[in-house]
């Protein structure tokens, strides 16, 4: 026997009307998600590319990239803050290039331990904002998202 009682008929109503607007408005969250990540690691890239000679000594003096020689390490630094953040904003290759981001900005804050409060702040709110991406996805409004319809619809049924 099932038992009704009006406010929580309402509320349970309430409820789902509140689910179905966070449902549509979860693509655009994705989204600015997207940019503000893709944002801050694109423009470091272009800082790297306006000052090549300051880049250059960074690497060599201040960060402590291990493994790699510091030059090898500022170029392949700046292609990553170059391409991959584009390649997040528009959502190809998405959550491949929120994995590498993720993994590159962890290696930023290592090789620099002389990191302020704040700017460690930035890093651990874009290693959230990347790994929400990496394991939950771009969304709808993502280019993933168009191909994986048009190339394997049976995944949308």
């Amino acid at each position: 026997m099932k038992v009704h009682h009006p406010v929580i008929d309402q509320l349970a109503g309430l409820t789902r009307h509140a689910a179905r607007i966070l449902d549509w408005l979860s693509p655009l969250g994705l989204l600015i998600m997207r940019l503000w990540v893709g944002w801050a690691f694109l423009k470091s890239g272009y800082l790297k590319t306006t000052s090549w000679d300051s880049t250059l000594y960074l690497f060599n003096y201040e960060y402590q990239v291990p493994l790699l020689p510091p030059e090898l390490a500022a170029w392949l630094a700046t292609f990553i803050e170059l391409v991959l953040p584009v390649l997040l904003i528009i959502g190809l290759a998405g959550r491949l290039s929120a994995l590498m981001l993720f993994a590159f900005n962890i290696m930023a804050v290592i090789s620099y331990p002389d990191l302020d409060p704040a700017a460690a702040y930035d890093h651990q709110a874009w290693g959230i904002m990347l790994l929400v991406l990496m394991l939950g996805g771009l969304g709808k409004l993502a280019v993933d998202h168009w191909l994986l319809g048009r190339f394997f619809p049976a995944m949308y049924r």
